[in-house]
């Protein structure tokens, strides 16, 4: 499968760079780089993030997997992003491949093709670096001694859409199963026989990754459909294809203390600073949100190890600038010492500390005075919704008051820039929602102004995509007619009132509804797409929906079909093989929950729901301290009515895991 490991294409590459735009995308030579020489005997991962430099650079994931399979000395990891259209041009005018940027050597060098997808409309960027690589697009088309083309990440969680184009998928936290997948191949590689028929080894290959937790093989499945275009199963064909494919999850992030050594590029990327992740899985129940659905359960990260990352990273790389990466940074149990404490490590070096992920209800005065004491840009909140009644529909239990209690804290030290984040379009929705999304935000700047003359509002409101693995997969998205009339209606009510509005395209908002709850026929819109140049969807200069639609329609497919319809109880999805945890008995009963505004609190601090997770994983929530953040269960100072948990089924008490402040 590897070619020669003295391949780089480097000169020929640097002769390329002064006709390309921001050229320092493709030279590599970042602080922190590993340039492990290969051997013969490694396995060699290309680890690709299918978007620019800038935007690919800071992707946690990718860093976390890029040191963790070059600490191992049976691997060797470099990366690659996706070219922009005037260097891939060039590359195919020249000749040249898709290559890393750490070594420059071609794609084609190494055994496995690792790809990191964040979201749906990245997918053509997948085909354009498949064929920049000189792969064929389809995994049916590729030769024997071709790389293996794997694929993860939150936006796989339905991995049909693309399911031709990969030869597997890893589903969940990848540090365990990356390894696994390492030494698979390893074990596989040094069993090959000169002489052995080259697609049979290869198919021996994916048939024992098959058997890897967390691992989807999808050429073992294959998928049936009724007459109106509906799935009716989606089933393994090879006896090694499990019928389910569960999720992968770490269970104590203590285990994994990466990345040590951040990269430091050598040009402007986004979010430009040490990135620290404090925890992952989410409890909260939002019933709109993916991420807070499948990383379920809760396992936070010692603060002592969140601090010891914190100094080896700013040590190693310069920055000073931390973000603490979670779904909802101030719900970290332990979050007011651990910000006393990292305040403390750097009190000398004017280090600033971001939380990027704040929850309304968790954020206090304490927390705004610790982000605060170095420089203040803006803070960002989601109420998500404009009223109190469409907030328990997605289950976001966050009231006016907390809302304005936040940015109060905010305000009195210092802070002078809010934004706002809103979703338009979910389930119930009607004109009195969108109107309070307005009310809120000029009460926000009521606030402000008692404390600065310069204090400023911006509200972004983005267009509800219904995810899988949520309580809302069932629901029919509105069109993207409706969202702009919604967007019209904002403007309307916030004229003259120096609130900033921004929205997110609902043309593209249709475009990822389509992908999202998408089956294995999408393989043909996506090639379609793509081979009419629709690459780099998510750019604003790039996006079509034109494009989207005419492929539809050339396959014999309809955007109706797919974002529209609501679906019924039992109908199957194309994810029904994929199993992130939760039963679909639960979500079903969550959305007939949202239908009439239930509410569920936080089962950190309270029974067990039986959801699936826990009781099926054999995990259980981490957290550093018995009790809810301060102002209740879910920081709303009242009681809210929790529903009786829904399942039928008969489940064993679950304890709470608890970890001590000491870790």
């Amino acid at each position: 499968m590897t070619a020669s490991v003295n391949t780089t294409l480097w000169h020929k590459i640097e002769a390329l760079l002064p006709g390309v735009s921001r050229p320092a995308r493709y030279i590599g030579a970042e602080g922190n780089i590993i340039r492990k020489h290969p051997d013969p005997d490694m396995v060699r991962w290309l680890l690709i993030f299918p978007d620019t430099y800038e935007v690919g650079l800071p992707n946690l994931g990718l860093q976390i997997l890029y040191e963790l399979l070059n600490d191992q000395p049976c691997a060797q990891a470099e990366r690659a992003y996706a070219p922009w259209p005037d260097m891939a041009a060039s590359l195919r005018a020249h000749g040249l491949p898709l290559f890393s940027v750490d070594r420059h050597e071609p794609a084609t060098a190494f055994d496995l093709l690792g790809f990191t997808f964040p979201s749906e409309l990245l997918f053509p960027n997948l085909l354009e670096c498949l064929d920049l690589a000189g792969l064929a697009l389809r995994a049916t088309d590729r030769r024997p001694s071709d790389p293996i083309v794997l694929a993860g990440g939150h936006a796989l969680f339905n991995p049909e859409p693309i399911a031709a184009f990969v030869d597997a998928v890893v589903l969940g936290d990848g540090e365990e199963v990356t390894l696994e997948v390492n030494e698979t191949v390893r074990a596989w590689k040094g069993s090959l026989s000169p002489s052995g028929p080259q697609s049979e080894e290869k198919t021996a290959l994916l048939r024992l990754l098959a058997g890897i937790e967390g691992v989807y093989i999808p050429s073992l499945y294959d998928v049936s459909y009724a007459e109106d275009g509906r799935v009716t199963r989606v089933f393994p064909v090879d006896q090694a294809a499990p019928a389910r494919v569960e999720k992968r999850t770490i269970a104590d992030l203590g285990d994994v203390p990466y990345p040590r050594q951040p990269l430091v590029p050598v040009t402007e990327v986004v979010h430009d600073r040490l990135n620290v992740e404090l925890f992952r899985g989410c409890t909260r129940g939002c019933r709109f949100c993916q991420a807070g659905m499948i990383t379920r359960p809760v396992r936070e990260r010692p603060p002592e190890q969140v601090r010891q990352m914190i100094r080896d990273g700013l040590s190693t790389s310069g920055y000073e600038d931390v973000s603490l990466l979670s779904l909802s940074s101030a719900d970290y149990s332990d979050i007011d010492p651990l910000l006393a404490g990292v305040m403390e490590d750097n009190a000398q070096d004017k280090v600033s500390i971001s939380l990027p992920s704040l929850r309304v209800d968790a954020f206090t005065v304490g927390i705004a005075a610790k982000v605060a004491t170095v420089k203040k840009t803006g803070l960002t909140f989601a109420p998500e919704a404009g009223t109190w009644r469409l907030r328990r529909v997605i289950n976001k239990l966050i009231t006016e008051d907390d809302l304005f209690a936040a940015v109060e804290s905010a305000y009195q030290v210092g802070w002078k820039r809010m934004k706002l984040y809103f979703m338009i379009g979910l389930p119930t929705e009607t004109e009195e929602d969108v109107q309070g999304i307005a009310t809120l935000a000029k009460k926000v700047l009521e606030i402000g102004r008692k404390y600065s003359k310069g204090a400023s509002c911006t509200v972004s409101v983005g267009g509800f995509v219904p995810k899988a693995h949520t309580p809302f997969h069932w629901y029919g998205q509105d069109t993207p007619d409706v969202l702009r009339q919604k967007i019209d209606l904002l403007k309307t009510q916030l004229r003259g009132t120096k609130a900033k509005l921004s929205w997110h395209d609902p043309a593209a908002t249709e475009a990822e509804g389509i992908l999202s709850r998408g089956d294995r026929r999408l393989a043909d819109v996506i090639e379609q797409v793509w081979r009419s140049g629709g690459v780099f969807q998510e750019w604003g200069e790039y996006f079509s929906l034109d494009l989207w639609l005419e492929a539809m329609t050339a396959c014999g497919l309809h955007s109706e079909f797919y974002v529209r319809r609501e679906r019924g109880e039992h109908e199957v999805f194309p994810w029904e093989h994929i199993r992130a945890g939760l039963e679909q008995e639960f979500l079903w009963n969550d959305w007939q929950e949202a239908l009439q505004a239930g509410v569920v609190e936080d089962c950190r601090w309270t029974p067990c729901y039986d959801c699936g997770v826990c009781t099926d994983y054999g995990l259980e929530n981490m957290v550093g301290s018995l009790q809810p953040p301060a102002g209740g269960s879910q920081g709303t100072g009242q009681a809210l009515p929790v529903p009786t948990p829904v399942s039928l089924l008969p489940r064993p008490a679950v304890k709470k895991q608890v970890r001590t402040a000491a870790g």
